[in-house]
């Protein structure tokens, strides 16, 4: 009880009006009245602080001064920004070409470089002495010998192929059943997908194979750039023939189970470089 009385004398206290009366000094005539009570107070304020919330945020958002906030800048200075830094970038590899051709005419001019070993004017602005400098004897011979002894060099590793700058599409969705493993010859990467799911080119390329084997089922090879050969097995129709050229991410083939290596609907997929089989895994995200 003596809680709900404290209350109810707090609630009462705070809705309580006062009166605010402006009296005329000589006549003592009441001007103007005005009833107000603490909780009128506190919602003018708050309506106040409200207003006054919105009209900030809208100068900020709408207008100029938006630029002067520590971390936000508008797509006009982004812009200007991205092209100079491109500008100069652009400047910084003409420099340095302009600086390799010097040292080149200053190394034909000094006797470095023979001037019969010059092609083109344009070549030196990208290449540099080293290249352009004619080989010695004892260069030739040591070539000579080390070609000779890797001549038949079955066991070699070649080179991993350079993929810069190229775009390797995904050559149907799944999941990788069995990866790339060169010890237990299994060259290619097992991709389990819906049946009849489409097989796409992973690049650019012309078919040099599309063909039917008792092992492999329905299987299409493409010849791309870069010396590199993709092979696509087990599928279940073809949509290209030999001789066909090919887009990278065009349909090629559907997902199938044929061949009598195939055990459920999957795609074997390989990638040759050189005649040597490579990871797919290293150069696509499956």
């Amino acid at each position: 009880m003596p809680k709900r009385r404290r209350s109810k004398a707090f609630w009462k206290n705070f809705k309580f009006k006062y009166k605010l009366t402006i009296v005329n000094e000589n006549t003592l005539e009441e001007i103007v009245g005005l009833r107000v009570s603490k909780l009128n107070g506190l919602s003018v304020l708050l309506s106040v602080l409200t207003v006054l919330f919105l009209i900030a945020a809208c100068i900020i958002a709408f207008t100029p001064l938006r630029n002067y906030l520590p971390g936000y800048m508008n797509s006009e200075v982004r812009s200007q920004i991205v092209g100079n830094a491109l500008r100069v970038d652009s400047l910084q590899q003409v420099l340095n070409r302009q600086n390799l051709y010097i040292m080149n005419i200053q190394d034909i001019f000094s006797g470095n470089i023979p001037v019969d070993s010059v092609q083109t004017l344009d070549s030196l602005t990208t290449v540099r002495k080293d290249t352009l400098m004619e080989r010695t004897k004892r260069e030739e011979e040591f070539r000579r010998q080390y070609e000779e002894t890797e001549k038949y060099n079955l066991t070699s590793i070649t080179s991993q192929p350079d993929v810069t700058g190229l775009i390797l599409y995904r050559p149907t969705r799944g999941m990788v059943s069995d990866r790339f493993d060169a010890e237990k010859k299994h060259y290619g990467t097992d991709i389990a997908a819906n049946p009849n799911e489409s097989v796409l080119a992973t690049m650019d390329g012309t078919v040099i194979l599309s063909t039917y084997t008792a092992e492999t089922g329905y299987l299409i090879g493409v010849q791309h750039s870069q010396d590199l050969i993709s092979v696509y097995k087990h599928c279940g129709s073809l949509l290209k023939k030999e001789g066909d050229r090919v887009k990278g991410g065009e349909a090629i083939a559907l997902v199938g189970n044929s061949g009598t290596l195939s055990t459920g609907p999957h795609l074997h997929f390989e990638l040759w470089y050189k005649g040597h089989p490579v990871n797919p895994e290293k150069y696509i995200v499956f």
